[in-house]
């Protein structure tokens, strides 16, 4: 499972930084793959850098869908496929942030209490009462 979170915040920082390319944003893609390594900094700060960054892009993903779809507006074309898609992976990337917050990558920060513990703890509190 906690692969599976890995992955899904990875590709949220892959089509980031393909997103900064396009737009010729070296630098931005540039810090989309440095921001990668602190996947493995297992601490509260990175998490926290990891989901700002995320929820930036999600951001920039909301903008941008809406920028394009203006301009397709003016010309006169279609745009919903355009909105549909630009929208689910501003949704997708503000995901990769909550992914961060919960379950075992929140543990794996240092942001959540490992599962077993907090379980243990809610069955002693109501064995005490």
């Amino acid at each position: 499972m906690i692969f599976l979170q890995f992955l899904l915040v990875v590709f949220c920082m892959l089509l980031m930084a393909a997103h900064f390319l396009r737009a010729g944003a070296f630098f931005l893609m540039a810090v989309c793959f440095g921001l990668l390594a602190l996947l493995f900094v297992r601490r509260p700060w990175a998490a926290r850098v990891l989901q700002g960054w995320l929820l930036l892009g999600t951001a920039v993903w909301i903008l941008t869908a809406l920028s394009a779809a203006t301009d397709r507006f003016a010309q006169g074309k279609p745009a919903l496929r355009l909105l549909l898609i630009l929208g689910t992976v501003g949704v997708v990337s503000g995901l990769g942030a909550l992914t961060i917050q919960r379950g075992r990558l929140g543990t794996h920060f240092g942001l959540a209490q490992p599962e077993e513990l907090t379980a243990g703890r809610q069955d002693g509190e109501a064995a005490g009462r």
